[in-house]
């Protein structure tokens, strides 16, 4: 009777460490973005497992409270993304191996009124570069994703606060891709893939429904994929 239960504790024991020997094994991916990534996060985790080790920056739920005002886990503008890296590169808690990044929707809010954006295309430009500074601090390797599309009539006719409008995703995107590119970060065309979606794919101003944010995650899925 020892003797089986010996057997059985050291075949408890080989099973625990190999499934941690496995997990161990996977790289630890992180993922910061606004809104859009949290739709498609769940979906992005799902098809990630047993490849990565999925995480984002979280919070309680609050983010869903109000998704055009981002706090929590939605990472909200270039300005938000580059203070929320400052804090993470501090931590002695943060040990990833993938920073998958996006922001710019919220940077290219328009007020109504005055026309200005929320954060300018020069200081878009010197946040990305502060965003690759830092990712080079943290010793973690930066992948971005850049903007979905805005369509212009349906967006600012839905009663939102501010306007956006797709030509200013389209030169924010210019400006990120330049840069990232040419330091040699790999870059999910997130506009482009999503470009071929049709009108209907808006639940709302902005957001997708849950059919091609499933789409979405596995476009992602699928470049890491090839990263890995």
């Amino acid at each position: 009777m020892m003797d089986r239960l010996k057997i059985h504790f050291i075949f408890f024991l080989l099973v625990v460490f190999s499934f941690f020997s496995f997990t161990l094994s996977q790289p630890k991916l992180f993922v910061i973005g606004d809104s859009i990534s949290i739709f498609y996060g769940p979906y992005l985790k799902q098809y990630v497992k047993g490849k990565y080790l999925y995480d984002r920056k979280r919070d309680k739920g609050e983010a869903m409270r109000d998704l055009d005002n981002p706090i929590g886990a939605n990472g909200g503008d270039s300005r938000m993304v580059v203070k929320y890296l400052k804090e993470l590169s501090e931590s002695k808690n943060f040990c990833m191996d993938i920073l998958l990044v996006n922001c710019g929707l919220h940077d290219i809010k328009t007020d109504i009124l005055t026309r200005k954006k929320q954060v300018s295309l020069e200081e878009y430009r010197h946040n990305l570069d502060t965003i690759c500074q830092l990712s080079e601090k943290m010793k973690v390797k930066l992948v971005w994703v850049n903007c979905t599309p805005v369509n212009d009539s349906i967006h600012n006719s839905k009663g939102v606060a501010f306007y956006r409008y797709n030509r200013d995703v389209i030169r924010y995107n210019e400006v990120a891709d330049s840069l990232l590119a040419s330091r040699g970060i790999p870059i999910v065309d997130m506009y482009t893939f999503s470009s071929q979606f049709p009108l209907d794919a808006f639940m709302d101003h902005v957001h997708y429904s849950i059919e091609y944010r499933k789409l979405q995650a596995a476009y992602i899925a699928g470049f890491l994929e090839k990263l890995k």
